[in-house]
């Protein structure tokens, strides 16, 4: 596991070199026994309808129902089981948007732990009231995820607390890769997998484990027009920043990439699109009708991603993850209040 100054180094230079270890998927499987003392496998659901609709074998993997609404407890569950136990009586910080905030505070409760929190100023109500019932301590900090990292980043620093990274963290990675072992055990034979990307993570499972399992496999990240730094870095072979995000998916709106998936992705996944908002409020839609689930804007994306490609694989055998559904239900009804397009 890198250090606190490690992992903050790694993000302060332009390239994807990674000093750390790697996470391997014998890392997953061990992940996967300490997980099952905590969690339930979710379901993979053929979607019928959508199935019908878009003309792919579709399967939808229900991260939605995970006991914080999204995939990301995973991660914070087996990473805080890997720290000491004097790391956890100094207690955890992060910085979030929201799922991976909750996930650091579910996981601090699980084991005793103390957990800090910073958010964005507009941060999504439903999560930040997720993290301080999970007894969390919450404190709002800038304008996007970035502001708030750095702030978090600089109070663990003065705490002498843990701090504990979205992305540049082997063992969360590791942890949230299980959902995609999930998909691999109950459906081997998919021919490509679709999943969302803002950190990183979850596509840096989806390629660890589904490129481990079946090198022909297809993995292709979905990330949200307003908010295309990783698409950018991995088009471009070098770490990118933004200066602002322009889009409602909270979990995809970052504006910096970071070192350990690009080391993990770059020459690895298939393919990095962007969808935009209107083709994400779109497929919350669409998987409220045809599958009866709840996604956020991220939650949707790999939808989107999808629907846009769905041509390229008719007739094949897909499977979309479905990250994550805490959206609020004026998020839903801006949604319904857009014009349809499918």
């Amino acid at each position: 596991m890198a250090t606190q100054q490690e992992q903050r180094a790694f993000n302060s230079t332009s390239q994807p070199d990674w000093s750390g270890a790697l996470p391997t998927l014998g890392d997953v499987y061990r992940a996967r026994k300490l997980l099952a003392s905590y969690l339930t496998p979710t379901p993979l659901i053929h979607a019928e309808q959508l199935s019908a609709l878009l003309g792919v074998d579709v399967h939808v993997k229900c991260e939605n129902l995970q006991p914080i609404g999204a995939f990301k407890v995973r991660g914070g569950l087996y990473l805080m089981s890997r720290l000491s136990d004097e790391q956890r009586r100094r207690g955890v910080v992060g910085a979030s948007t929201g799922n991976h905030g909750q996930s650091i505070a579910y996981a601090a409760r699980a084991f005793d732990s103390r957990a800090t929190i910073f958010v964005p100023e507009a941060a999504n109500p439903l999560k930040v009231a997720s993290m301080e019932r999970l007894g969390a301590d919450v404190r709002y900090h800038g304008a996007d995820f970035d502001s708030a990292f750095e702030a978090a980043a600089e109070f663990a620093d003065e705490q002498d607390a843990h701090f504990i990274h979205s992305a540049d963290e082997p063992d969360l990675i590791a942890g949230v890769a299980t959902a995609s072992l999930e998909i691999m055990e109950q459906a081997p034979d998919i021919d490509a997998l679709f999943v969302p990307i803002g950190g990183g993570s979850g596509l840096c499972g989806a390629c660890l484990v589904g490129k481990s399992l079946n090198p022909d496999l297809k993995v292709i990240g979905v990330q949200a027009e307003g908010a295309p730094v990783a698409r950018e870095s991995w088009s471009e072979r070098t770490l990118k920043t933004s200066n602002s995000t322009d889009t409602f998916a909270e979990g995809l709106a970052t504006r910096v990439a970071f070192r350990l998936p690009a080391a993990m992705l770059w020459d690895v996944v298939d393919d990095i699109m962007l969808v935009s908002d209107a083709e994400m409020r779109q497929s919350m839609l669409t998987l409220m009708e045809t599958t009866h689930m709840v996604a956020e804007g991220a939650g949707a994306a790999a939808l989107a991603g999808l629907y846009q490609r769905r041509d390229e694989f008719r007739g094949k055998k897909v499977a979309i993850m479905l990250s994550g559904g805490n959206v609020t239900l004026d998020g839903l009804q801006e949604a319904m209040n857009k014009e349809r397009r499918w």
